[in-house]
């Protein structure tokens, strides 16, 4: 067998600027919309602007797929199972008007009561909408991702202490998903909920039916 030389690689500086486009995406420019039900808030704007500035944190989505294990002659063929979708998790400041708090709460409430194990009947009633857009450097929009058929599962408990200073008061909120989908730069919304198109060509492949 013939010796072959090592491989070796030449790439500079400059082919990794010329990759990196615009210097890459910065996990700090983001914004979150949530869309509460009517039936918790009765100022959804007010609500889903306050939200816009108080989400301080909050996840892109993941996607996953699970795995059937097809035995065969001691070996394992791997085919594709069905798609579960991760919780939505977000982090939020709190204020003195308590208004997001509130609504969380009250959305929660409305779920499964606090008191006795009743709770709302109507799916519509409690689930919602969400979208995290994702900014360039200029704040111009790159991505959208929506979040469909979301409500709070965890809102965690707000630490107090004698002993903590210089902070703000802050929050996690997990959210249950449904499914997800996104679009691109020029998406004001999401569109194509009910709409199968095939990725491997972009074509519409026809609606789904209800």
């Amino acid at each position: 067998m013939a010796n072959q030389s090592p491989l070796v690689s030449r790439k500079s500086i400059e082919n990794f600027k010329s990759a990196l486009a615009n210097g890459g995406v910065r996990p700090t420019m983001f914004s979150v919309e949530i869309t509460f039900p009517q039936a918790v808030v009765s100022n959804q704007t007010e609500l889903t602007n306050k939200a816009l500035f108080l989400v301080k944190a909050a996840t892109l989505p993941g996607s996953q797929i699970g795995i059937i294990d097809v035995p065969f002659r001691g070996r394992k063929l791997k085919v594709s199972g069905d798609r579960n979708f991760a919780d939505w998790q977000t982090t939020i400041i709190n204020d003195t008007d308590f208004k997001l708090r509130k609504a969380m709460e009250k959305w929660s409430e409305l779920i499964q009561n606090m008191n006795f194990a009743i709770g709302e009947n109507e799916l519509e009633n409690y689930f919602a909408t969400a979208e995290v857009r994702q900014l360039d450097r200029q704040g111009k929009q790159l991505r959208v991702y929506e979040f469909n058929g979301i409500w709070p599962n965890t809102i965690a408990d707000i630490p107090l202490s004698f002993e903590t200073q210089d902070t703000i008061e802050e929050y996690d909120v997990s959210f249950c998903v449904q499914y997800w989908h996104a679009a691109g730069s020029k998406a004001q919304t999401v569109s194509g909920v009910n709409e199968w198109t095939n990725p491997a060509d972009g074509k519409n492949e026809g609606t789904i039916l209800s």
